[in-house]
């Protein structure tokens, strides 16, 4: 292969791995920032993101949220994202029977609480993952109290202090940040029953439930490839770098690597807030629709799924006839006589919330007896394909 062909992403890999190999690099040293990597390679935040969270994932290096990145060696060979951590990978299936959930010793008739600590409930996602989470904790005595932190990570940091004393313990859907809140971290350290909910802590043992990233994308990757799709873009308005946003990206670019294709930084498209996408029509997601330089595109997000058809509109394309979404999360209620039309990845998001409530409750049941719990959770998505994706299209 060309050498000046190779991703940047996989040149910042090998360069690790060279040294820590050769140890230059030894056990426990901590390699530089983020920021020095960006002068150092000479390449964007993303790439330098996405190398490091593949070498973590491999078990080359640890991150510690806060603290910086270490290196933790060679990793034994098939070390894969679950094995390198403490993931239990089961099926995303929403009418399984569950075990019996320890009950909730009453207090004078008065339900102990479980606290929730999530931006906000804005979409199907989050009402879905609310159902879960609330039938799972109410089968078993508690009740639930939900606060929002509308994505900021000051008011989750109030939250946390706020609510920690008053509930049993917390269920966490951290806010998008480059790196965790330190009160998170605390409640860690001090050994405070809690469970984060689509996010996980690389290299912490923590309690924590979210959906195999990697594997969705790879799902609607695969998907839009047998329509015949090679300009295939991935698209997230989150304003920062988060693990599931490292992961599901990550999980795009090794998609396409198995199948031979070259990676394109252009369709990649991050950092950008749909209000200027929608409001400048020089935008780069704008610009990328209008000029047709993908066939079709990945949303890392519903909402962002139905802004990308709506900019697509306005461009005078149609879709699935001129390109095709495939959308994180199912845009529409998903009820059985209203669907949806969205080719969607199915992270079961009432089962998402059910695992939490449960892992939850079995951390306060160990709490009781005086051990300390850690399990990592991934569900398995499926992808379910309707009507926003289909062959890809003839350009005359």
């Amino acid at each position: 292969m060309n050498i000046e062909r190779e991703p940047l992403y996989i040149r910042i890999q090998n360069h690790f791995k060279d040294a820590i190999r050769a140890g230059r690099l030894r056990e426990g040293e901590k390699i530089p920032s983020e920021k020095m990597l960006l002068e150092q390679f000479d390449v964007s935040r993303i790439t330098v993101a996405n190398a490091l969270g593949e070498l973590a994932r491999e078990g080359w290096i640890n991150r510690i949220p806060g603290r910086g990145t270490y290196v933790k060696g060679v990793p034994d060979s098939g070390e894969n994202a679950a094995e390198a951590g403490f993931a239990e990978l089961v099926p995303a299936e929403p009418e399984r029977e569950r075990e019996p959930m320890p009950q909730a010793a009453p207090a004078r008739g008065v339900r102990p609480r479980i606290g929730l600590v999530v931006p906000f409930i804005g979409d199907y996602f989050a009402i879905r993952l609310l159902s879960g989470l609330q039938d799972a904790v109410h089968q078993a005595g508690y009740s639930l109290l939900a606060m929002f932190t509308f994505n900021d990570k000051e008011r989750e940091r109030e939250l946390i202090r706020e609510l920690r004393d008053t509930v049993e313990g917390l269920v966490i859907f951290p806010a998008d940040a480059a790196v965790y809140n330190e009160e998170i971290i605390a409640l860690r350290m001090n050994g405070y029953p809690f469970v984060l909910i689509d996010r996980y802590m690389p290299g912490v043992e923590t309690n924590a439930v979210h959906t195999d990233g990697a594997l969705a994308s790879r799902l609607a990757v695969d998907h839009l490839w047998e329509l015949g799709h090679r300009n295939i873009a991935i698209c997230t308005d989150t304003p920062v770098s988060t693990v599931s946003v490292d992961e599901r990206i990550n999980g795009y670019m090794n998609a396409l690597k198995a199948k031979g294709a070259l990676i394109n930084p252009a369709l990649i498209l991050t950092d950008f807030s749909m209000a200027q996408a929608e409001a400048d029509p020089g935008h780069r997601l704008a610009r990328t629709i209008r000029e047709r330089a993908a066939t079709a595109y990945i949303a890392l997000n519903s909402t962002l799924a139905l802004h990308i058809a709506a900019l697509a509109k306005s461009a005078g394309l149609e879709v699935p006839r001129d390109m095709s979404i495939v959308s994180f999360d199912n845009p529409s209620r998903g009820l059985l006589e209203e669907p949806g039309t969205y080719t969607y990845v199915d992270q079961n998001e009432s089962g998402l919330g059910r695992k939490a409530g449960d892992l939850m409750l079995e951390v306060l049941r160990a709490k009781a007896k005086g051990e300390a719990l850690y399990r990592r959770i991934v569900l398995v998505p499926e992808l379910v394909a309707r009507e926003t994706t289909a062959a890809v299209p003839i350009v005359e």
